[in-house]
């Protein structure tokens, strides 16, 4: 390096380190406050596959007595890395929430309820699995392509971005803010399907291809929908930013649809009747009544 060219670079740096000290900048985060582990909390999910689809995911065979101790012991693992970032999480919603006084709050108290949020979501894991087997299913009888069940485990992005959203969506129920939606989002950079963790859907949910798929937040989907690629379950605008936070902005998708490549449907105000056909490329901001096809012509 020469003199010059070490000048010049040192220079760069210094001003870099100055601008951290700019004022009203959120993204200056430069100090020794313990913060979310976002790597951490992505390495959950091969953890929560291993837990959720036993026998699946691991590097050797197990006996069934082996698999028990296995398991048990990576549960215990992901609860103690999983209550550590809830508890971080709060924490940082409590002092940025304009409802809250940051300065007047118990880390005893946070610390208490990340480990009853996290024993509530590792309850809830069964449930989780009820339903991971009809989506299963559902993707086995819906696809003439799948060879058998277990490659749609081990290889369907629809079927992974599913299970990280049906996981995302229990914590994010039990009022855990960040770590559900950066679990969707790294699913979402994986598979290219962007379910948001508050969406609410039924069993038997089947993502064919999937690539480009977008369902907003409020979006509720009944039981034995199928997708394909490019869908989008959307709002019809968010001008209205925040004050539209907790407003059902997204469509309401009813049981037995199926919404073929390309359609749009938008609008908190949208229902998509059961049974209905929309077909690929449509753009649907009403109501469509139960039993509809619709296709453009």
């Amino acid at each position: 390096m020469s003199g010059k060219s070490g000048q010049v670079e040192n220079r760069a740096i210094r001003e870099i380190l100055s601008h951290y000290k700019k004022e009203n900048f959120f993204i200056n985060k430069a100090n020794d406050e313990v913060e979310l582990d976002v790597a951490l909390i992505e390495s959950l999910i091969e953890k929560f596959f291993r837990i959720v689809f036993p026998g699946f995911f691991h590097e050797r065979d197990f006996k069934a007595s082996d698999m028990e101790i296995y398991i048990s012991v990576l549960c215990r693992e992901v609860m103690l890395i999983l209550d550590r970032q809830i508890f971080l999480a709060l924490k940082k919603f409590h002092e940025n929430s304009s409802a809250h006084d940051a300065k007047n709050f118990d880390e005893g108290e946070l610390q208490e309820k990340a480990r009853k949020i996290t024993q509530e979501f590792f309850e809830k894991i069964p449930r989780v699995r009820e339903f991971l087997e009809t989506d299963l299913q559902a993707a086995f009888e819906g696809d003439p392509a799948a060879f058998d069940k277990t490659e749609i485990i081990l290889s369907y992005p629809g079927f992974y971005a599913i299970t990280v959203n049906r996981l995302a969506h229990e914590i994010f129920a039990l009022g855990v803010p960040l770590i559900p939606r950066i679990l969707t989002e790294f699913a979402h950079s994986r598979t290219g399907i962007d379910i948001h963790p508050g969406a609410t859907i039924g069993k038997y949910f089947f993502i064919d291809h999937g690539t480009g798929i977008v369902i907003g937040e409020t979006t509720v989907i009944g039981e034995r929908v199928k997708i394909y690629q490019g869908v989008t379950l959307g709002a019809l605008s968010t001008n209205g930013g925040q004050s539209l936070k907790g407003v059902k902005r997204h469509p309401t998708i009813e049981d037995n649809v199926t919404i073929y490549s390309g359609a749009s449907i938008l609008g908190g105000d949208t229902v998509i009747g059961e049974g209905c056909v929309i077909g690929g490329n449509t753009f649907i901001t009403k109501s469509v009544a139960p039993g509809t096809t619709v296709t453009i012509k």
